[in-house]
């Protein structure tokens, strides 16, 4: 690096770490597997892996068909990972998604039985159609990674994500996200409609015989697991950011809360959370450190959700994504 390039490589004196080239091969494989099954939605997948390399819960929001669960569904299978799905409906209760204590009359004593929460990726499918209490029920497994059933700890396996999903067309009979839940989702990743070669390929897969419910016969297999993502979070860890780089990062998320478009603007753990995103994404490009370029492509995934429009931009046609764009050009570039 020549002495006119910034130098955002300075948290200490060490130079950055290389991260290892095996794990990133594996996990870059991983976009190739699942696209044996879901045409597209490459973002959302990278999305994906940078939430299990931060240890962090995605919200997806997308239309009815554009292969949310398959999408989960097909990342277990290429990461050789335990998935379980629960439909979320107005009548589901706390106790269907962390288990609950079942009395046994034969040994007359109480046993658990675990509830779908004890997997590692938990689809928690239109997660707004169920009652905040059960919403709720959700806050202690993602924060701490454990339920507490009848006061006893028990813990979820590692590597443990939630990834819920939501419909943004269809709002009758919803339970909108408390503030203090969607904060705790690091990424809220949208899944579009395909593009029009992208549906013909979709076509003539289901023409050629592909059935979404046998993964392995449409040739998906295993090409990382948890272990090596467990190794690739602790290189993850080790990327340094320069001070000016924290600065941009904060600046950033302070920027949102001066917004007139805005009556919620980032917390400071959304700002933690663009940290850890921009870290990742920097791993997963090879690099030991982070430039504000990862910060950028990285803050309209993690903070979409974190803000709150107010009434009348609302009205006046302003969007989220219109607003964040407005802040990342307006705050200045560290050089």
């Amino acid at each position: 690096m020549s002495n006119d390039s910034p130098q955002w490589t300075t948290t200490a004196t060490q130079p950055a770490p290389e991260p290892s080239h095996e794990l990133r091969v594996a996990l870059a494989a991983v976009r190739t597997e699942v696209a044996k099954a879901v045409v597209g939605q490459d973002a959302a997948v990278s999305g994906l892996v940078i939430a299990l390399l931060c240890r962090g819960h995605v919200l997806l929001e997308g239309v009815p068909g554009v292969a949310k669960t398959l999408l989960v569904r097909a990342l277990s299978a290429a990461l050789d990972l335990q998935t379980k799905r629960v439909q979320f409906t107005p009548d589901l209760m706390p106790g269907d998604v962390t288990g609950s204590l079942v009395y046994d009359a034969r040994t007359a004593e109480f046993s658990f039985r675990e509830g779908p929460v004890f997997t590692n990726l938990l689809l928690a499918d239109e997660i707004n159609r169920t009652p905040p209490k059960t919403q709720a029920s959700l806050l202690e497994a993602m924060e701490e990674r454990q339920v507490s059933i009848d006061g006893t700890p028990r813990p979820l396996p590692d590597p443990f994500l939630v990834i819920a999903t939501q419909n943004p067309v269809e709002y009758e009979g919803t339970y909108t996200l408390p503030e203090a839940q969607l904060d705790r989702f690091l990424l809220k990743l949208v899944l579009p409609l395909p593009e029009r070669a992208e549906e013909i390929e979709v076509l003539a897969r289901h023409a050629a015989g592909f059935d979404p419910r046998d993964l392995a016969g449409a040739g998906l297999r295993p090409v990382a697991d948890a272990a090596m993502l467990a190794r690739a979070r602790a290189e993850v860890a080790r990327v340094q950011v320069a001070p000016e780089v924290l600065g941009y990062a904060v600046d950033v998320c302070r920027a949102t809360r001066r917004s007139p478009s805005l009556s919620l603007g980032v917390s400071p753990r959304g700002a933690t959370a663009l940290l850890a995103t921009s870290r990742a994404w920097a791993w997963l490009s090879g690099r030991g450190y982070v430039t504000p370029d990862d910060v950028k492509a990285l803050a309209h995934p993690t903070l979409r959700h974190r803000v709150q429009l107010r009434a009348e931009a609302e009205l006046e046609g302003v969007s989220t994504e219109s607003v964040l764009d407005t802040v990342l050009a307006s705050v200045p570039v560290p050089r």
